[in-house]
């Protein structure tokens, strides 16, 4: 029997798909493409709504894979809960990580040398020197240290930096160094010029830029957030900035989109960019090739990559 593939890239643009599938288009628009329930491999679409992307769940009564095309899941947990059990959710680890590295870079440099203000200044036609803070001879902090935050590790490198921690959910050693668990965190932050989160958004990790986190940062260090905007407390990190302690560069914050008139546009010594880090010129080609070599895999009865969990009867 063959089996449906709902895919938010158009089929006829990948080439190498496996044949045997009935390969469908949907890319998050109000009609489905055929009945749900008929799917049995499903990617969602990608940089959509959490509400588009869970929307078939309930019906895909016969779905055994359900594979993101973004590095977090956080946007089709709430419909796992309608999936019976033994489907297997997998991420698009290997997708984001060169361009979420990019921007982490970026935003680190932007916010530092102050390249903000040199573009305001540009627009008034003004000559705006000064002194600047180099990364050069800087502490990083790292939190989240999966593909994504070896990823900004490597573009990090070549900046002589003073040095690099790195933390994770649990500790392990690499080559690079040691990877502290969580329960260091705390005494990690207070040595860090710039503290980058790339960790994904869990319930362990909501809120965990708190009040307390925040106080533990040094007086002008820089936060980064590559990760998702709920890891931060909106409303600490907004009474940090206005203060002026620390400075923040943000590709997510929380509410997002932020709407019209949030304080956080308006906050001091913050650079919000638009949620920015996978979507680039890189995102196509490496999406296309996880979603051909997990098909391959799907129908082959091979182990799938990326599997990060499989429901059972409490989803």
């Amino acid at each position: 029997m063959t089996v449906d593939v709902w895919l938010p890239i158009p089929p006829e643009e990948i080439e190498g798909l496996p044949v045997g599938p009935n390969y469908l288009f949907w890319d998050g628009g109000e009609d489905f493409p055929a009945d749900p329930a008929d799917c049995a491999f499903y990617v969602v679409p990608y940089m959509k709504s959490s509400e588009i992307g869970v929307r078939p769940l309930p019906a895909m009564v016969s779905v055994e894979v359900v594979q993101t095309l973004s590095a977090g899941i956080d946007h089709v947990q709430p419909g796992l809960k309608h999936l019976r059990p033994g489907v297997r959710l997998c991420n698009a680890r290997g997708v984001h990580e060169a361009s979420t590295g990019e921007l982490a870079l970026t935003l680190i440099l932007a916010s530092l040398r102050g390249v903000p203000g040199f573009v305001r200044a540009q627009d008034k036609g003004q000559w705006l020197g000064g002194f600047h803070p180099a990364l050069a001879d800087r502490s990083v902090l790292i939190v989240g240290y999966g593909a994504i935050g070896a990823a900004i590790e490597d573009r990090l490198t070549p900046f002589e930096l003073a040095r690099v921690a790195r933390v994770a959910r649990s500790g392990r050693t690499t080559e690079r160094g040691p990877v502290h668990p969580f329960t260091e965190l705390p005494a990690l932050l207070p040595d860090a010029d710039v503290v980058v989160l790339s960790t994904p958004l869990t319930e362990t990790t909501r809120h965990l830029v708190d009040a307390e986190f925040l106080a533990r940062m040094k007086d002008g260090a820089l936060l980064v957030n590559v990760a998702r905007g709920p890891v931060v407390d909106t409303k600490a990190l907004l009474a940090e900035l206005e203060s002026g302690r620390i400075t923040a560069a943000l590709d997510v914050t929380d509410p997002e989109p932020l709407p019209q008139g949030h304080p956080l546009w308006q906050a001091p010594g913050v650079l919000i960019s638009p949620h920015v880090g996978g979507p680039t010129s890189a995102f196509l080609p490496r999406a296309k090739r996880l979603v051909v070599d997990q098909l391959g895999r799907f129908v082959n009865h091979e182990p799938l990559r990326n599997v990060i969990l499989t429901t059972g009867p409490t989803e």
